[in-house]
């Protein structure tokens, strides 16, 4: 009974340091609040991001004043089709011991090793770099001359992809996008939005962004996430929701056209961390349907891959998973 009343303590102040959070991340984006979300319940949720929209959208200053805000160490890593793995995890350098004269190996830290890492238009290297940063999402460790080096949480990977230029690029295989717990969708501004954006950004005084949370309290806040309970009626709805996306599993005609394959498992264990993780943001001590909801589009819009017919008919994956959870009971 203690440990539950201790946990209902900790989602309140978690709810309040969220909201402190929002404050400050107002100070410098604009609009967005559902990016914001979205990009704090994946972080709670010890999630990685794939971030897709033009460029000009503020998708770096996003992630760097989400970093200013959590007191997080922000790294920043430009993906171009020369880079190298060891540009990303680090390499080992000859080094001279003046006093002996002796030469000896030391390891230089990448970019990787930061807190929140913003790899931007990661789809612009080659498949051999993809996989060192894909690994270091999964492992949390990079490996270098068979040396393991561990890496400082909480860690959290934002990658950028810009859905306008595909030439000179890379994609993604579904296997490493499935990686990524949310995918992204970054739009235009409305036009109030940017007309404040224009205003607040071509003058000469900066928004100052306080320190709110600390890097120990988000590992505290990210465990409480693990210990929400979920009703059955909740696993059940997300089962069946990512169920429904497989075409062997639907008898659906839509499903059938529409999709070529379904999401996997992961999917499953994505929504109810997902909507765990939104629940306690909130403020709520236990996600409900509706936090399931709520995740579904950034949880499942990469992890199924529309038909042809699909394509044809300009029926995205988007499209799809908002029929599918309007037609789950």
């Amino acid at each position: 009974m203690a440990d539950i009343t201790k946990d209902s303590e900790l989602i309140k102040s978690l709810e309040n340091k969220i909201n402190q959070v929002k404050s400050e991340i107002a100070k410098v984006i604009v609009g967005q609040d559902q990016v914001v979300e979205e990009l704090i319940i994946s972080l709670f949720a010890k999630g990685h991001c794939l971030l897709i929209g033009v460029p000009g959208l503020a998708k770096t200053l996003l992630v760097k004043t989400i970093s200013e805000a959590m007191d997080l160490k922000f790294s920043r890593i430009q993906f171009t089709p020369d880079l190298m793995p060891g540009d990303i995890t680090g390499s080992e350098v000859i080094e001279d011991d003046i006093s002996t004269g002796k030469k000896s190996f030391r390891f230089v830290k990448g970019p990787i090793f930061g807190n929140i890492v913003l790899a931007d238009e990661v789809n612009r290297t080659p498949p051999k770099t993809q996989a060192a940063l894909l690994e270091a999402m999964q492992e949390h460790e990079v490996t270098v001359a068979g040396d393991t080096y561990i890496l400082e949480e909480p860690f959290f990977v934002l990658a950028t992809q810009n859905p306008i230029e595909q030439e000179g690029t890379y994609p993604l295989p579904e296997a490493q996008l499935d990686r990524f717990m949310f995918n992204i969708m970054l739009d235009y501004p409305s036009f109030k939005e940017e007309m404040e954006i224009v205003r607040s950004t071509t003058v000469e005084k900066k928004a100052k962004v306080n320190k709110v949370i600390s890097g120990n309290e988000i590992i505290a806040f990210q465990n409480l996430v693990r210990r929400v309970p979920v009703a059955e009626n909740v696993i059940e709805f997300a089962v069946k929701l990512v169920r429904s996306t497989r075409p062997a599993f639907n008898d659906s005609k839509f499903v059938k056209d529409y999709i070529s394959y379904g999401a996997g498992p992961r999917a499953s264990q994505y929504l109810i961390l997902g909507a765990k993780s939104r629940a306690a943001v909130r403020g709520k001590f236990t996600p409900d349907i509706d936090d399931v909801k709520a995740v579904a589009l950034p949880v499942l819009r990469h992890r199924i891959v529309p038909s042809f017919s699909a394509e044809a008919d300009s029926i995205s994956a988007s499209d799809i998973v908002s029929k599918l959870i309007a037609d789950i009971k």
